[in-house]
């Protein structure tokens, strides 16, 4: 079960919103890089986000060029999940890797801070601040597992193949 706060974002978020090219020399500094986060989109969202916190957006989150480290700073920041209503492929893919978990749902009922519950293997996200349950597709078990472990290197490294 995920809990945390919904930071709102809208449509197009793109890989150059989440890790703003003007901070490319920090690629070997992670953490550095990750308190830059989201900045061209909302200024202030690395100083706002909290260990366990949601992004929320609308269409097509992580669109734009294949940066990796987009959603390593995302799930660095302390995010725990990234809920929209379509992704960019590749972000999806790259989210997963990392074991940062992308749920695709329909994100119109969710605010600004408004609070959140999220269970990954029901698919269900509870608004406990409007009352409002919202589903999205269950994760697959292979996905559930590549979370589990916190990406697909450390799944690997634990089970030394896929297996599922």
């Amino acid at each position: 079960m995920l809990k945390g706060v919904a930071h709102k974002f809208g449509n197009d978020i793109s890989t150059d919103l989440i890790a703003s090219g003007r901070y490319f020399h920090l690629r070997s500094n992670l953490p550095e890089l990750a308190k830059h986060v989201l900045e061209d989109a909302d200024p202030d969202f690395a100083s706002k986000v909290a260990k366990g916190d949601f992004v929320v957006a609308g269409n097509n989150f992580g669109l734009g060029s294949s940066r990796e480290h987009a959603p390593v700073i995302i799930k660095m920041a302390g995010v725990t999940a990234v809920l929209a209503k379509s992704f960019a492929r590749i972000f999806f893919r790259n989210a997963i890797n990392i074991g940062l978990p992308v749920l695709i749902c329909d994100t119109d009922k969710i605010g600004q801070g408004d609070a959140l519950e999220v269970d990954l293997a029901a698919g269900v996200i509870k608004n406990l601040t409007s009352g409002i349950e919202l589903t999205f597709s269950k994760v697959p078990e292979a996905m559930l597992k590549i979370l589990d472990e916190g990406g697909l290197v450390p799944y690997i490294k634990k089970h030394g193949d896929f297996k599922l």
